[in-house]
């Protein structure tokens, strides 16, 4: 298997909203960002430089956006991060584009992993 260039990299920020149309007034206006609607639970964002998501898939994360990392082996990956003391908090899941999971580092915090393959 080839490498994409963007193993174990930070790929995506996700922000959890309870509104996506408020959130992409306020990000636009704010910031200039420019959005990709994905269905009425996803919103796509860049900012010309980083892509994101705002998503109604969850509740809303007083902790900050779901920082979501990119891995060329999902699996191997997965086995890493356990052997290193992460916690998985939501198993491997479809979605349109890929999979992903879903961890805790030893400190609590949730990150996500994803993979196109």
């Amino acid at each position: 298997m080839g490498t994409s260039g963007n193993d174990r990299r930070i790929d995506n920020i996700e922000f959890n909203v309870s509104d996506i149309a408020r959130s992409r007034e306020f990000y636009g206006k704010a910031f200039g960002w420019s959005f990709t609607d994905y269905g009425p639970a996803y919103c796509e964002f860049t900012d010309g430089r980083l892509t994101g998501g705002l998503t109604t898939g969850g509740p809303v994360r007083s902790g900050g956006p779901l920082v979501i990392l990119y891995a060329d082996d999902l699996a191997a990956t997965q086995s890493r991060l356990e052997a290193a003391g992460a916690r998985i908090v939501k198993p491997v899941f479809e979605f349109p584009g890929g999979r992903r999971f879903h961890f805790a580092d030893p400190d609590g915090y949730e990150l996500a992993v994803w993979s196109a393959n």
